[in-house]
């Protein structure tokens, strides 16, 4: 991967620094997880909420603390390890292992989330997976764009598929769906589309983005799950909300579609 160095002294924060600063966290962050992915002395524990954590999230998440903090010192922080730090309209929001029972397991998706949200919408996205060889990213008005292992990025674009029975979707687990009385709708979908696979995390918001797929939706998310993703979907073309139709990270859940069919998505899901 080839990194970008910004500007950490630009008076302005426009979206092309504050990409170019995600960019550089998400390079030092590969360096820190692809180091303790698949290590023998990885160390795992397990948080209040039974979900697993590793040395690596831990790491990974102080490394781009520490370089926000450093060069952006007046805005807020949200990380999934370390809770928020400062306020303000400006806050960056981190997920550092998106996927880590994958990452604990050896299996290769997983990757780093970290997203920018100016006033609670994100305006800047990076999902950096090494293991995969892949970073996508996104700022508002830039367009969406795929870097696989250091060749020339290229831009993304949803799909074109306008039909449900045409579709591809990827729904996490049924698990979720099921605990939130959406089994049957899931059954129903399923039987619709012309494919349905459990992809998982985040690989699958980013194959929408790539149109190799045409509906993600998941149950029982924070904001850290999400607000990387909702750049990148949307600068390639698509729609991310709740299955409420709430904008943004903020409503627990997520639909994202290639935007032709998430208004049919959001009658069905809707209770």
């Amino acid at each position: 991967m080839t990194d970008s160095s910004p500007d950490f002294i630009s008076p302005a924060y426009s979206p092309s620094d504050d990409l170019a600063l995600a960019l550089a966290l998400a390079g030092n962050a590969d360096l820190i997880s692809l180091d303790r992915f698949t290590s023998v002395n990885l160390e795992v524990t397990t948080k209040p909420d039974r979900t697993p954590v590793t040395d690596a999230d831990l790491a990974v998440e102080r490394s781009i603390r520490s370089g926000i903090e450093g060069a952006r010192p007046h805005d807020s922080i949200l990380g999934e390890e370390f809770g928020t730090e400062g306020s303000g309209s400006r806050q960056w929001i981190i997920d550092p292992i998106d996927g880590t029972a994958n990452f604990l397991r050896g299996v290769p998706i997983w990757g780093t989330l970290i997203a920018l949200a100016v006033d609670g919408v994100p305006v800047v996205g990076v999902v950096s997976s090494p293991a995969l060889g892949k970073r996508w990213w996104a700022a508002k008005g830039h367009g969406a764009w795929l870097e696989v292992d250091g060749e020339e990025p290229k831009q993304l674009h949803v799909s074109g598929v306008s039909a449900i029975a045409d579709a591809s979707l990827s729904y996490n687990n049924i698990q979720g769906w099921d605990q939130f009385g959406q089994l049957d709708t899931l059954v129903s979908l399923t039987r619709e589309v012309w494919r349905a696979r459990s992809i998982g995390d985040m690989w699958a918001y980013m194959l929408l983005a790539e149109g190799s797929l045409d509906i993600v939706s998941e149950f029982d998310l924070k904001p850290y799950d999400m607000a990387a993703l909702i750049p990148i979907i949307e600068e390639a073309g698509g729609r991310f909300t709740s299955i409420t139709g709430e904008p943004g990270p903020w409503g627990g859940n997520a639909l994202a579609t290639n935007g032709l069919l998430h208004d049919e998505l959001l009658k069905r899901l809707t209770p």
